[in-house]
């Protein structure tokens, strides 16, 4: 069983034909984070191995490669010269995906400051997005902009996007998460837009590619921490999940999923959930939406928007833990972190029968079978750490409850992350950002490439899992890999593929991984 790949004409529009190996949006050119192809699967940036090659950075910047006719495109923040704590204007790059080269670069100012390198998002965390004969590309400080691919601009917008929004290509159209209201001065979302009207909303929002005009916005809300993608109906509609709900104090009524129609923009049905944590990925399979909800996992059905099934995923599961130098199967209950909070936020995928998340408490990743219901955990370990010249892997595993070291699962690491840029700058608004990238972060949501799951983490540390394991224990585990030096390579940006090759951005670096 394989990861089926939608429709590419449905969901990339491209003008000319995408080539197999494109990935020329955020979530990969079926828009389901998944690609049919190998990627590599052992490598080490700090060791240097199985590097194609590395461009060193100026600035911070989150938005995942994106690869389209053998180029590169991606955004980092306009160079500061001083430790700084807001950003808001972009630099757009393309480069050359066989080489690193640089084929050019434009600025895109924006208009509201957000915090650097946040753990939940920044200015530079949506992702471009090309059809072949133009590349669009995002500032969530509040500015769209649209270029050939010379780089020749061809229409701008001052539009405000939410920081997390993917925004994908659908029937010739540029569809992303629109923001309203703006952030405090300090890069924060205030909470006193809770009891906004419909007017203040978050919704989903198309623009047309030619042209950047209007073309429809969402009948109802949806959470800035969505991360929405195109999907298809049975009956050939295409059509996007949609949550409400989350922190800060979202405006958006009522808490629960939505079903939206892409050709319009219109509701065709809405589940209310009380208390819903809107942050994670939405996907069908098999006419059903699989979603976290306050402990339970639910099948909800597409057409009707009718939970048909719920099973706890917290409640007496099978763990498979790490002890001391072994491995031992117990079945255990998850403490509740509070606030609704279950998944750490947009770790999840829904990959074949699987649908795959990482816990909110525990640095364990789990797994819910979408036919029988079961679940399952396997216990990672926080954080790799390697040096180059030093053949040992040193890792990080959490400390058990009632140890000395048993503070938070997000103070545990190998090395917490300086956050200081190529140039030696500390960049960063919010100090969540120096954690290992578990529990109260959006993650980069993991990508498919073949055989394998691809699950990055904030401090650098990618495991590579075999997604269709029978079991899931440490034999699924094929390799774990890391983006650069720990404490030195902070990412939340989605991996990307392209022609055999893994694509990694990080707060230094894009990285093109496998010879």
């Amino acid at each position: 069983m394989r990861p089926a790949l939608l429709s590419l004409a449905l969901f990339s529009a491209c003008s000319s034909p995408c080539l197999a190996a494109d990935w020329p949006q955020g979530a990969g050119a079926s828009g389901d984070f998944a690609t049919a192809e190998a990627g590599p699967v052992a490598w080490s940036v700090a060791r240097d191995e199985n590097i194609a090659w590395k461009v060193t950075l100026p600035e911070t910047g989150q938005s995942t490669p994106v690869i389209r006719d053998g180029r590169v495109f991606f955004t980092t923040l306009k160079p500061v010269e001083t430790d700084s704590e807001l950003g808001q204007d972009l630099v757009a790059w393309c480069c050359d995906a066989a080489t690193g080269g640089l084929l050019w670069q434009r600025e895109i100012p924006g208009k509201y400051p957000l915090r650097l390198s946040g753990c939940f998002s920044d200015s530079s965390s949506p992702p471009a997005a090309c059809d072949g004969e133009r590349v669009v590309f995002v500032n969530a400080s509040g500015t769209i902009v649209a270029f050939d691919l010379e780089g020749k601009p061809l229409w701008s917008r001052e539009i405000l996007t939410a920081g997390r929004t993917l925004p994908f290509l659908h029937d010739g159209k540029i569809v992303f998460t629109r923001q309203v209201y703006p952030p405090d001065p300090d890069g924060n979302f205030p909470h006193k837009y809770a009891d906004s009207p419909k007017e203040l909303w978050t919704q989903l929002h198309a623009l047309d590619l030619a042209t950047g005009n209007d073309a429809w916005t969402s009948d109802c809300g949806v959470n800035m921490g969505c991360a929405i993608l195109p999907q298809m109906l049975d009956d050939g509609r295409a059509v996007a999940v949609v949550g409400r709900g989350g922190g800060h104090g979202p405006p958006e009524k009522p808490d629960g999923i939505s079903l939206v129609d892409l050709a319009d923009g219109s509701t065709v049905w809405t589940l209310p959930l009380e208390n819903f944590m809107a942050t994670m990925s939405y996907r069908i399979r098999d006419g059903i939406v699989p979603i976290f909800h306050e402990g339970e996992h639910l099948w909800v059905d597409a057409k009707t928007g009718e939970i048909t099934r719920r099973v706890s995923f917290l409640e007496e599961v099978e763990v498979r833990l790490w002890n001391g130098g072994d491995r031992v199967t117990r079945t255990e209950s998850i403490p509740d972190a509070g606030k609704h909070r279950m998944i750490t936020q947009t770790s999840n995928l829904l990959v074949g029968k699987w649908h795959y998340f990482r816990s909110y408490t525990r640095p364990w990743l789990g797994r819910v079978d979408l036919e029988s219901g079961a679940v399952e955990y396997l216990e990672l370990p926080l954080q790799l750490a390697r040096e180059e010249g030093q053949e040992e892997d040193a890792f990080q595993w959490f400390a058990e409850p009632g140890s000395k070291k048993d503070r938070q699962l997000k103070d545990q690491a190998i090395a917490e992350n300086s956050m200081r840029n190529s140039r030696g700058f500390v960049v960063m608004g919010d100090k969540r950002s120096r954690g290992n990238g578990w529990g109260h972060v959006a993650a980069p949501t993991p990508s498919v490439a073949g055989d394998h799951l691809y699950v990055p983490v904030q401090n650098g540390t990618v495991y590579v899992i075999d997604w269709d394991a029978e079991v899931l224990d440490e034999n699924a585990v094929v390799a774990i890999n890391d983006l650069g030096p720990a404490g030195e390579s902070y990412t939340r940006a989605s991996l990307s593929f392209a022609d055999g090759r893994l694509f990694a951005h990080t707060i230094r670096e894009l990285i093109c991984i496998g010879k």
